[in-house]
């Protein structure tokens, strides 16, 4: 089947598979905006330019300027040695049996995050603490209302929710008594330099081994990686001794 033409411009015809992939090459906030069809012309407007303009560069010669060539071979140079490092890495690709490798002696890196949802109510005294506590444990208040009544802390406003946070967020001696502690169950008073703190934890997640399967594409990607910026300073290096290399 033919290819569809869908303009000319000073006689090279311009296929819609290849305006396309010119589309498809423009920055992400380009995209949607060349989506619609009001773009979409512009672009093809912007698109058939280029071909109008290098008309013009041969007819006046600008193509024999030596500020231009000057410029083609700086780009050139820049591009081949792009594509040169590219063939070289392009094949350089970490095996399965490298990344489970890797995952298993580095276990210890793919633990998920510990994460606590927790509220708390902040005292100034030990003994203020206590009494708060007492006054929830008996039923006269609710954590909630308590914090709203007593705490210190701009979380009084929620109940005294501290929403969701992870380890090592939150000052040494809170953050221990938090993922230490059982769920639902009120722990304190636990001091601080702030003050004392009732803490009640509503949820604890990870600290769990993740599976294999979950770090996968993240060990793939770093052990790839790794082994074409080896290859890279290998052939640098092969390329040093073969041609030289010295900074005046």
């Amino acid at each position: 089947m033919a290819e569809k033409i869908i303009a000319v411009s000073a006689g090279r015809e311009i296929t819609e598979t290849e305006f396309n992939e010119f589309l498809s090459k423009l920055p992400e906030q380009q995209q949607a905006y060349v989506a619609t069809e009001e773009g979409r012309k512009q672009a093809l407007t912007q698109y058939a330019n280029y071909f109008l303009f290098e008309k013009l560069g041969y007819d006046k010669k600008y193509d024999q300027d030596e500020a231009f060539i000057a410029t083609m071979e700086a780009v050139k140079r820049e591009l081949l040695g792009q594509y040169a490092l590219t063939q070289e890495i392009k094949d350089i690709q970490a095996t399965q049996e490298e990344c489970e490798a890797y995952y298993n002696e580095h276990k210890a890196m793919f633990v998920k995050e510990a994460k606590a949802t927790a509220k708390h109510i902040l005292t100034e005294t030990e003994e203020e603490s206590k009494k708060v506590l007492e006054e929830i444990e008996s039923g006269a208040k609710t954590f909630e209302d308590a914090a709203k009544e007593y705490s210190k802390c701009p979380s009084k406003a929620q109940g005294g929710s501290l929403g969701t946070f992870g380890r090592g967020q939150m000052v040494k001696e809170f953050d221990e008594a938090v993922f230490t502690a059982e769920v639902g169950k009120i722990i304190g008073p636990v001091k601080t330099d702030f003050g004392y703190h009732l803490i009640c934890v509503d949820e604890l997640t990870g600290g769990e081994q993740s599976e294999f399967a979950e770090v996968y594409p993240q060990i793939m990607q770093q052990l790839t990686t790794e082994a074409q910026n080896k290859k890279y300073m290998e052939v640098r290096q092969a390329m040093i001794e073969k041609y030289g290399l010295e900074f005046k």
